[in-house]
């Protein structure tokens, strides 16, 4: 393996799956994946830690076999976190920043930054990113990047996001206790659009809709920056749910109709009848009331997100319609029932534009963990460890260790 590269890993904590990604960043900036893997998640619920010790053993078990995979050690990640804790709140901020020809620097940048987040964020909630949506100074607008330009006051208008800060702090321990130190937690719909978005899409508007088992979460681009971020705590686990709940069958055997024979083309012909094998018996359903029962769910959940786009002022005002990502992307069809739930054009999102073994991580549900690696690149994050992997690690030891990188960061909220 390549010593000049530096590698930047992804951890997506779901409540369903765990999954990760390491990605090689070469001198000129190419990703490329070398290491990825996923594994049943435990203790978590509608998107927050439940129970510490589940998700770091999971995470733990998880994570060995990509350190075989890429032979490196994984110490630290970027990490995703989800759930209905997490909101959006647009905010602004105003400076004087001195005479007439003073030039706007980094430190006036994280002053105005102080000023559109302290005292407009709950103090139980952790700020996660600050989205600058535009500047203005003495009055002039509609600026971007507001560095070396002179003036004596200057204005923020920022989109900021935040989460409980129990339930951030919960995710931290979690990953701590599996010896991974979180180097940045962000939503995990935000990474997701990091992978599946260009730029073309984030400039017209664009949404993002990540159905993962227990929430579904939006995020809304336009103008090139993040406009808006939603959860709604119902996802693909809700369908499987009300299928065994109203067939009378376990779950398990309704997750394998959901899989095979759920489709979001609800008005195609598909015959009368659904045969499932168990063994030497034939269990038949009948395919009208399994429709019925998915109709029903699908409407509830897109009915929520389409409030979700009213709320945030961008109901049928996305040029680009809507892309679609994580496991309850992979039904058939899908974008096909989305489309005409939310009048706007869908399809599934995939990552793309990586080299390595990216063709194995071209899946909606990769989506997160692999926009959780491209952000740890482009931020610099990154590992270095020896060529051979640990046998193992200790999930059950709490690493010891100063506070991480993301509660620096923002420690002066």
């Amino acid at each position: 393996m390549d010593e000049t590269s530096r590698y930047a890993v992804g951890l997506d904590v779901g409540t369903e799956n765990v999954r990760a990604v390491v990605l090689s960043v070469s001198k000129s900036g190419e990703l490329a994946v070398v290491g990825y893997n996923e594994g049943k998640s435990v203790g978590m619920r509608k998107g927050v830690v439940a129970n510490l010790a589940g998700p770091a053993g999971a995470i733990d078990k998880m994570l060995g076999e990509v350190e075989h995979m890429c032979g490196r050690n994984i110490d630290s990640a970027y990490i995703s976190t989800n759930g209905s804790q997490i909101l959006s709140t647009n905010t602004e901020g105003m400076i004087a920043v001195g005479v007439v020809d003073h030039e706007i620097d980094d430190e006036d940048l994280a002053r105005v930054e102080d000023v559109a987040v302290v005292g407009r964020i709950p103090a139980n909630r952790e700020v996660l990113d600050v989205v600058p949506l535009e500047y203005a100074i003495d009055g002039q607008g509609g600026i971007k990047d507001p560095i070396g330009m002179a003036g004596t006051r200057l204005e923020m208008r920022a989109c900021v996001i935040s989460a409980l800060s129990p339930n951030v702090e919960n995710l931290r321990k979690a990953a701590e206790n599996a010896d991974v130190a979180p180097e940045r937690i962000v939503p995990s719909v935000v990474a997701a659009a990091k992978a599946v978005l260009t730029e073309r899409q984030r400039e017209n508007g664009v949404a993002v809709i990540d159905m993962g088992g227990a929430t579904t979460s939006i995020a809304i681009y336009e103008e090139g920056d993040l406009q808006y971020v939603g959860v709604v705590p119902a996802g693909s686990n809700n369908i499987t749910n009300d299928l065994a709940i109203v067939l009378a069958i376990e779950p398990e055997l309704a997750e394998e109709i959901k899989t095979r024979f759920v489709t979001g083309n609800l008005k195609a012909e598909k015959g009368n009848v659904i045969r499932i094998m168990r063994g030497k018996e034939e269990r038949v359903f009948d395919r009208k009331e399994v429709e019925t029962v998915v109709k029903a769910r699908l409407e509830d959940i897109f009915g929520e997100v389409r409030k979700k786009l009213k709320a945030a002022k961008y109901d049928q005002r996305l040029p680009e319609g809507v892309v679609l990502v994580g496991g309850g992307a992979k039904m058939r069809d899908i974008d096909v029932f989305v489309k005409g739930a939310l009048e706007a054009s869908a399809k599934v999102g995939v990552p793309t534009g990586l080299g390595g073994v990216a063709s194995d991580v071209a899946k909606p549900e990769y989506a997160t963990a692999v926009g959780l690696a491209m952000m740890a690149a482009d931020e610099n994050g990154n590992f270095v460890a020896p060529k051979k992997a640990k046998a193992g690690k200790k999930a059950a030891k709490v690493k010891k260790s100063g506070p991480s990188f993301i509660k620096k960061i923002f420690s002066k909220f």
